[in-house]
């Protein structure tokens, strides 16, 4: 069952307003790190500097995801523009309505995602 047009457009629409989103988090993330490292005095406390190097550490790694996720959103909008949407990058087998609807940048089936994962792909 291949996904109609009227479906691929609300995807489109949901997956360019989630780039929106994720794009505004990750500027913030990175807004957020740069000026903590730019407020860095040597009056602080030692115990103060390792509180900002962890949560510095914290904001990157949410960052990193948040970066990731936003590739994933790319690669299903350049599916749609290929015409491939709704297609597993690796088998070519339909991804389900349900996985796309939880996961609309979703781009391999639950299968295909999991080797993927383990290493097996």
């Amino acid at each position: 069952m291949s996904l109609k047009k009227i479906d691929v457009a609300k995807f489109k629409a949901r997956l360019e307003e989630m780039k929106r989103q994720m794009t505004q988090l990750v500027r913030g993330a990175a807004e957020e790190v740069k000026s903590s490292e730019e407020s860095k005095g040597y009056s602080q406390h030692q115990a103060d500097e390792g509180t900002d190097d962890f949560n510095r550490t914290i904001s990157l790694e949410v960052t990193n995801k948040e970066f990731s996720i936003l590739r994933q959103i790319d690669r299903a909008l350049e599916k749609i523009e290929e015409g491939s949407y709704g297609k597993c990058d690796i088998t070519g087998d339909e991804i389900p309505l349900p996985r796309l609807e939880a996961v609309p940048y979703a781009t391999m089936t639950v299968k295909a995602q999991e080797k993927f994962e383990k290493g097996l792909l």
